[in-house]
């Protein structure tokens, strides 16, 4: 045997082994991935659509299979209580979303003045995002209670004609779930607005100053345009939010007095599970979800397009 055929040889032998060995590396991350996106597609998707044909049917106390048409979504469309909770969801909607951005906006530009003690601060505002809405609206509805919290507190300081009788009054209660959410996520919308706030360049705000822009003009006219992407983030989370919100509400309300305070959420959970309509609760579940992809949807596709433009 020549020196030249041994590496050959060498190399001929190794091929079986060495094929493997590159095939487990480039079907590794396959494998690591396969589990989550098969529990996924079954879990989530699949779900969907078994949720979406149940909605189709006349599913009452147990899941019927019969095909019967659009009957659910004619007949939730035609409760008067579907349609208060999407005017509920409209109004608390835009209130939560934007009240969160504007206060977190607020807090951000203040904690970003490099004030004294900010971590403690920035602690104390993050605090409630750290609550779950369940609590969150047990420890509200004592404080709205006119016969523990506010009322109560104000009349016993000698003034007996005040009244803050939100949480039993309908025209009203749908506004102490809009308090609440405001107090538990404006700390998280602050914490990514600072995060922004501390990601714009120095230099830029300097000459600014240079060329004699006042604070305020700086932030409204150069540092917050440049904060869109986390504006878009913080959007499709709140409205995420707000779009599925349950726990707060039934904590908090209940949805009462009433069905005064009702959202989606809990009208797709007393139908199905207090009210043995499944049918009538998947389709506004199905409606839950359209409406996740009005919103999201057309967000997405004009931030994608900005920033292809861009």
């Amino acid at each position: 045997m020549t020196a030249a055929q041994a590496p050959s040889i060498g190399k001929a032998a190794s091929t079986p082994g060495g094929g493997l060995l590159d095939w487990l590396e480039g079907a590794l991350p396959k494998i690591v991935v396969a589990p989550t996106f098969i529990s996924a597609l079954v879990f989530i998707y699949g779900f969907i659509l078994w949720n979406g044909y149940l909605s189709l049917t006349s599913s009452r106390m147990l899941p019927n299979y019969h095909f019967a048409g659009f009957i659910q979504y004619a007949t939730l469309f035609a409760n008067e209580r579907w349609w208060t909770a999407l005017r509920n969801l409209a109004l608390f909607g835009s209130l939560f979303v934007f009240g969160c951005l504007a206060v977190g906006l607020f807090l951000a530009i203040l904690l970003d003045q490099k004030i004294r003690a900010e971590g403690f601060i920035r602690s104390i505002y993050m605090y409630p995002m750290a609550l779950s809405f369940v609590v969150t609206g047990t420890a509200w509805k004592w404080i709205l209670n006119p016969g523990l919290g506010i009322e109560k507190t104000v009349r016993e300081m000698g003034y007996p004609h005040f009244n803050f009788d939100w949480l039993v009054n309908p025209e009203f209660s749908i506004y102490t779930v809009v308090i609440a959410g405001l107090w538990q996520s404006s700390g998280f919308v602050m914490a990514l607005f600072l995060a922004g706030l501390r990601g714009v360049d120095d230099s830029i705000i300097k000459a600014a100053q240079v060329d004699g822009a006042s604070l305020p003009v700086i932030y409204w006219r150069i540092v917050i345009p440049s904060l869109r992407p986390v504006f878009f983030s913080a959007f499709i989370i709140l409205s995420h939010i707000a779009i599925k919100s349950f726990d707060l509400v039934m904590a908090l309300t209940g949805g009462g007095p009433g069905f005064s305070s009702d959202l989606p959420a809990t009208f797709m959970y007393t139908f199905s599970f207090t009210r043995n309509q499944i049918g009538m609760g998947a389709a506004s579940a199905m409606m839950m979800m359209m409406i996740v992809v009005a919103v999201v949807i057309p967000m997405m596709y004009s931030e994608l397009r900005r920033g292809r433009h861009d």
